[in-house]
């Protein structure tokens, strides 16, 4: 008899990509998002989210998925620009991959967008905190964090 064993989350998606969290939290075992109930995924059953709903803000969120040491997925097309959010991902010393370009709009383009990157998001979770990278299909380049 197969036995079910506890899964290690590594990955948050954040709520501005609720149908893509969806989709790959039904994949994998590591992927939650606000709101997920958890679930049992290949053998490995996932906790609900700490981060109860979608309507957490970041303030609140982005120290809680850094302290657990889980790579943030977001969607921000100017994310160098975002002077605060850059500030908070530095000063808890979280992981971040932004989705950033145009052609992540829709579920399906957001999907492949992370299907196209994902080696590289799975290396990025193995680097030192903090860091911020921007994604597209074809690119994923470092955000200065200064």
């Amino acid at each position: 008899m197969s036995r079910i064993k506890p899964a290690e989350v590594r990955f948050y998606v954040d709520a501005d990509l609720l149908g893509l969290a969806r989709v790959l939290a039904n994949l994998r075992s590591d992927v939650t998002y606000p709101g997920d109930p958890g679930a049992v995924i290949h053998k490995r059953s996932r906790p609900a989210c700490p981060i109860t709903s979608p309507a957490v803000k970041d303030t609140q969120w982005i120290p809680e998925v850094a302290a657990r040491g889980w790579l943030i997925i977001t969607r921000d097309r100017h994310i160098q620009e975002h002077r605060l959010e850059i500030a908070a991902v530095r000063e808890h010393r979280a992981r971040m991959v932004a989705l950033t370009g145009a052609d992540a709009g829709s579920v399906f383009a957001q999907l492949e967008v992370v299907l196209c990157r994902w080696r590289d998001i799975e290396r990025c979770w193995s680097e030192t905190p903090p860091f911020i990278y921007a994604a597209t299909r074809t690119t994923i380049r470092a955000i200065p964090l200064t």
